[in-house]
C-alpha cells in the first residue's frame, strides 16, 4: 500500500512545501547563477525515469558552457564556477527537482536517475533499478553516493526497490541530511563529477 499509493501521495505533499519553504533559496540561487551562467541558470537533460521512461529532469546549472578553439567544451573542472562548486558542494543543484517530483516523474527518495546511453549497458539484474521512480536521493546515496563504484551503486539501487518501506525512506531522508552537512560522497576521487558508466565487462 504505501508503495503504491501513499508513497506518491507524501512525495507530492513534501514537494510542494519544500518549494514553499525553499522559495527564497531558489530564488536567490537562480539569480546568482544567472549571472555566473550567462542567463543560464538551470540546465535541463533527458533522463530515464520509472519502466525507463524518458523525462525532461530540471537542475540547478553548475558549469558553464566554455568551450575551446576546435568547438568542445572543457574539462568539467575548467567550466566549473566558483558559485556553482558551493552550489553542488551544498546539493542546493538538486532543489529544482522538487518540480520533477510534482509532476510524478520522480520520487524525493529512489534510485538516482543517470542518462539514457547507459541503459543498453545494463545486465538484468542493473535495470530493475528502473522498477520504481527514480528519487532525489536514495540508498546509494546515503552509502557513499558518487564516491562509490557502479557496481556497489546498482547493488544498493535494486536492493532498495526490493525493500521499500516508510521506515526505509525516512532513514535515507535523515541520513541525507547528514551527508549534504558534511559534504561526504560528492564526487569520486580527484574527479568534478562521477566517471562515466562504459558497462559490464
Amino acid at each position: 500500500m504505501y508503495k503504491s499509493f501513499f508513497k506518491r501521495l507524501l512525495d507530492f505533499t513534501a514537494a510542494a512545501l519544500g518549494l514553499l519553504v525553499l522559495s527564497p533559496v531558489f530564488l536567490i540561487v537562480t539569480v546568482g547563477l544567472f549571472f555566473a551562467n550567462q542567463g543560464k541558470p538551470f540546465f535541463v537533460q533527458k533522463r530515464p525515469g520509472l519502466q525507463g521512461k524518458i523525462f525532461s529532469i530540471l537542475k540547478f546549472k553548475t558549469m558553464t558552457d566554455q568551450r575551446d578553439a576546435q568547438g568542445n567544451l572543457l574539462p568539467d573542472h575548467n567550466r566549473l564556477t566558483s558559485l556553482g562548486s558551493f552550489v553542488r558542494k551544498t546539493s542546493l543543484d538538486e532543489i529544482p527537482q522538487l518540480f520533477n517530483v510534482l509532476t510524478g516523474d520522480m520520487s524525493l527518495i529512489g534510485p538516482r536517475p543517470l542518462l539514457p546511453q547507459y541503459l543498453p549497458l545494463y545486465n538484468a539484474f542493473q535495470q530493475q533499478r528502473h522498477n520504481v521512480r527514480p528519487g532525489i536521493t536514495g540508498w546509494a546515496q546515503v552509502n557513499g553516493r558518487n564516491a562509490i563504484s557502479w557496481e556497489q551503486k546498482f547493488e544498493y539501487d535494486v536492493w532498495y526497490t526490493q525493500n521499500i518501506s516508510i521506515l526505509l525512506d525516512i532513514k535515507i531522508l535523515f541520513l541525507t541530511l547528514k551527508k549534504v552537512l558534511v559534504r561526504e560522497g560528492i564526487s569520486q576521487e580527484g574527479q568534478v563529477t562521477i566517471e562515466a558508466f562504459k558497462g559490464n565487462f
